[in-house]
């Protein structure tokens, strides 16, 4: 059964996938600009601008453009070269993806402990200080621009008190092999417990940055979810029967509260995976994001074209994660 559904979820998951490629390369062939200029640049003759254009493929009607793109990148599993560096992309995006994934992770794990016990707290003692505390600084994170909070952060934490670093994954004395490009999880496979403490550090300034906005909406459907559990029969039945309040509210509560949470919770993630330009670009963290704010800015419509793809189906397969994980927490989809 859970195989069965794995794979109608993939079907579903096609169509939509097919819609972004065209989606994508439509508005990335909308961008202003000429790759063949911005490669040989604008005094080059037409000759060359003709013969480089062949090549490219650009002299062909954008639907067999389009097809082109799609053999070349699903069919031959090719992803091609960046116009500006000439290296593969598949090797840059080796590099940039896992960066980008752990920044996102380690933004995700802090939205989770700091939302949802604040969401907890705030619905289990409802119109108290602690549920003031709580919303103000839900509000607080929602409303705060992540470009002026990174520049807060970085001024007290980096340049003030001198506590955290302010750019990069990791110190400049450190050097290492990666294995699975996860700076992390590499520290601790090789047993560099000196470089997992320093890219730990490195990594603190960026996930609360990116993380602060998960967070706030965390908070903000924990306690609304949690409140429109308490008040049913079973948990007034569960109290009546003397049952201590975490397991009340851990155990059943929350458990039914969940649905919401974990919807929020997946379209986060997938918004985190896509949306850490500015993070990225603040702390000069080596991810997709600040990747492709360079590539928008070179004109490499290459690299944008796969780039841009990859965000957008990482969003589609978590959501697509989300939807399969409903059935481990809401029973009544699982008998549907």
């Amino acid at each position: 059964m859970f195989l069965t559904l794995i794979a109608k979820r993939l079907l579903v998951a096609i169509p939509t996938l097919l819609t972004l490629t065209v989606a994508v390369f439509l508005i990335v062939k909308s961008i202003p600009g000429d790759p063949v200029l911005a490669l040989l640049g604008e005094r080059a003759s037409p000759e060359a601008q003709m013969e480089l254009r062949e090549q490219m493929g650009l002299n062909q009607p954008l639907h067999i453009q389009y097809f082109d793109f799609i053999k070349k990148v699903v069919w031959d599993g090719d992803l091609g070269r960046s116009l500006n560096s000439q290296e593969r992309l598949s090797d840059i995006i080796a590099r940039k993806f896992p960066a980008t994934m752990e920044l996102a992770f380690a933004a995700m794990l802090f939205a989770l402990c700091i939302g949802i016990p604040s969401g907890l707290m705030a619905a289990i003692w409802p119109g108290t200080l602690i549920d003031f505390t709580s919303m103000s600084v839900a509000i607080a994170g929602v409303s705060m621009p992540v470009f002026w909070l990174a520049m807060v952060l970085t001024w007290v934490f980096g340049l003030e008190l001198g506590w955290l670093p302010i750019s990069q994954r990791v110190g400049v004395d450190f050097y290492y092999d990666p294995v699975t490009g996860f700076i992390l999880l590499d520290a601790l496979l090789l047993k560099e417990y000196d470089l997992f403490w320093d890219a730990l550090r490195h990594l603190v300034l960026p996930a609360i940055t990116l993380g602060t906005i998960p967070m706030a909406f965390l908070a903000r459907i924990t306690r609304a979810s949690m409140l429109e559990v308490v008040g049913q029969d079973y948990i007034r039945t569960a109290k009546a029967k003397g049952m201590a309040m975490y397991i009340v509210y851990l155990k059943h509560a929350l458990k039914n509260a969940f649905i919401p949470i974990l919807t929020v919770l997946g379209l986060q993630f997938g918004l985190l995976l896509g949306g850490a330009i500015i993070t990225e670009t603040v702390f000069s963290w080596p991810g997709m994001g600040s990747w492709l704010l360079d590539s928008v800015n070179a004109r490499d419509y290459t690299a944008l074209e796969i780039g841009i793809l990859l965000t957008a189906s990482s969003f589609v397969i978590v959501n697509m994660i989300v939807d399969i994980l409903y059935r481990f927490f809401d029973p009544r989809v699982r008998a549907s």
